[in-house]
């Protein structure tokens, strides 16, 4: 029986080669950004991408990108995320969503949302 889920699936474009980083006592994690796109015809509701032919023949499309900070710490995942995925790669992330807080340089307090792969 569940009784909670935190899941999540895109499907997108990588928008930088992917780092590794690694903070002093943990395990390194492979930090990228993945762009999704939303399409619709203006005026109507939003459709998913399979349709964008059948919008391009109807009217006027308008587009929207989301980034995503996806960061992956399994090791077999993480290594090879870091070693094949490229600017540009179009691939399927599946995850939980991680919301966090940290603080910047400034020592401000901000906000942040992550794809834990």
């Amino acid at each position: 029986l569940v009784s909670a889920m935190n899941r999540v699936q895109l499907l997108g474009r990588v928008g930088q080669d992917p780092i590794m980083r690694q903070v002093e006592g943990k395990n390194p994690v492979t930090i990228f950004s993945l762009a999704t796109n939303e399409m619709w015809r203006t005026g109507d509701s939003e459709v998913g991408q399979g349709a964008l032919l059948l919008l391009c023949a109807l009217g006027d499309v308008s587009q929207k990108t989301t980034w995503h900070r996806i960061s992956v710490f399994r090791p077999g995942l993480r290594d090879v995320t870091y070693q094949y995925v490229r600017k540009g790669s179009r691939i399927f992330v599946e995850g939980k969503i991680d919301y966090g807080e940290y603080t910047d340089k400034n020592n401000v307090r901000r906000q942040a949302t992550t794809i834990i792969a």
